[in-house]
């Protein structure tokens, strides 16, 4: 599934999750996703985002250590930041709130098999495409009758 919308305010969110203690990369990733429903996010995501905001001087890394196991701990300037971009972080964390809902409604396969049938676009015969176009049209009506308050008929 493709990440989300609000990948560009990942910092705000490695930001919130280090304002509560320290944390090693890894430890970052499973909580991002944990609790933010952030699919998988990789070390080619997260370590960059640290280093960047080592480089601010918002995190620092906590005491020595292996390499692969440095805890980043957020700095005063870091607790400043947050404090001075409350209206941000508040928006971030709502939608990636939403974003979690989302995915706990069935929006990640949903995604995923929308992803499927994108790709594999070309190689469908006519039949299928015009199966796949009435699903579309059907599908489409029904959640935006539900997006309405008006709750479509169940399918048999």
């Amino acid at each position: 599934m493709e990440k989300p919308k609000f990948k560009g305010h990942l910092k705000i969110l490695v930001l919130k999750l280090l304002e509560e203690g320290p944390l090693h990369g890894y430890g970052i990733m499973v909580e991002l996703e944990k609790r933010y429903g952030i699919p998988h996010p990789s070390p080619g995501t997260i370590y960059p985002i640290l280093a960047s905001l080592k480089r601010a001087g918002l995190i620092e890394v906590a005491g020595g250590g292996r390499r692969e196991k440095k805890l980043y701990q957020i700095t005063e300037k870091g607790k400043e930041y947050l404090r001075e971009h409350d209206y941000e972080v508040k928006e971030v964390l709502e939608t990636a709130e939403r974003f979690r809902e989302f995915a706990r409604l069935g929006g990640r396969e949903l995604a995923e098999v929308l992803k499927e049938a994108f790709n594999s676009v070309n190689e469908l015969s006519e039949e299928q495409k015009r199966a796949l176009a009435r699903e579309f049209a059907e599908f489409t009506k029904r959640v935006r009758l539900i997006l309405l308050g008006e709750m479509p008929e169940e399918r048999a």
